[in-house]
């Protein structure tokens, strides 16, 4: 479970005049749903994102994550604990091209410190689940833009976190790609929490559960598809957003 409470964040610029903020943002995710961030670009949704990370503190506010035993873990007071309790999917990963699939998965298991049948057996659970059986002997830099992303998000749960973030995660994938993408989202969720960024009102639409939309780095909304459209008097999500934020959806 992630909880963010009154989350506000500014920036600066070198002058010390206000360059943006993300202000009093408040949103629960809980364990076996997807809950979807939407907003059009810049609206501060990485920003919110990297926050439950450890990437960065709050300038105001609380962000905790709940562990396998129902422990409230404070991001900011204790950010190591936090990460091992979060799977980060960036918008655009960066992987090293020059190694092969399976010595990237050997690596990445080490990092989260897991050795011997430990690490064995993890590799074994994320090639599963995200079906890498073909590309183990490539290297990465031969995949495509699906199989890539399926690597991310492979070493992003290879330590088995109870919550999991995705920045974007079907950004530049063709329909194929998104639709396979879909798929092994939804099983993630069956025993995480996910947190979802996202631009694209179709995506949202297609797997969450519970909808934060944020504007110019505010929460201008929150609910299911139906209470949005409802509370909005809009026909349907698309024409909410474009209230709410004064802009059109891809």
């Amino acid at each position: 479970m992630i909880e963010v409470n009154n989350f506000t964040k500014n920036y600066y610029y070198l002058n010390k005049t206000p360059a943006f903020s993300v202000s009093d943002i408040n949103i629960t995710a809980e364990t076996g749903s997807i809950t979807g961030l939407l907003g059009p670009n810049g609206s501060g949704k990485s920003t919110i994102m990297k926050a439950i990370c450890g990437f960065h503190f709050p300038t105001a506010g609380k962000i905790f994550l709940k562990d396998s035993h129902g422990n409230s873990i404070d991001v900011a007071e204790n950010p190591e604990a936090a990460k091992d309790l979060i799977g980060y999917l960036p918008e655009k990963s960066i992987l090293p091209p020059d190694m092969y699939v399976s010595d990237f998965l050997e690596y990445a298991a080490e990092i989260h410190g897991l050795y011997g049948i430990e690490k064995s057996k993890n590799i074994n659970r994320v090639i599963s689940e995200c079906s890498l059986e073909e590309v183990l002997a490539k290297k990465i830099k031969t995949l495509s833009k699906g199989y890539s992303q399926r690597v991310s998000l492979a070493q992003s749960i290879i330590h088995n976190p109870p919550n999991l973030i995705l920045d974007e995660p079907v950004s530049g994938l063709d329909p194929a790609q998104i639709n396979q993408m879909r798929k092994l989202i939804k099983r993630m969720s069956e025993t995480k929490a996910v947190i979802m960024s996202t631009h694209i009102l179709q995506e949202v639409c297609s797997l969450c559960s519970k909808i934060y939309i944020i504007n110019q780095g505010k929460l201008v909304a929150n609910g299911t598809e139906q209470q949005i459209i409802s509370e909005t008097g809009s026909k349907n999500l698309e024409e909410a957003f474009m209230a709410l934020t004064g802009e059109g959806n891809e």
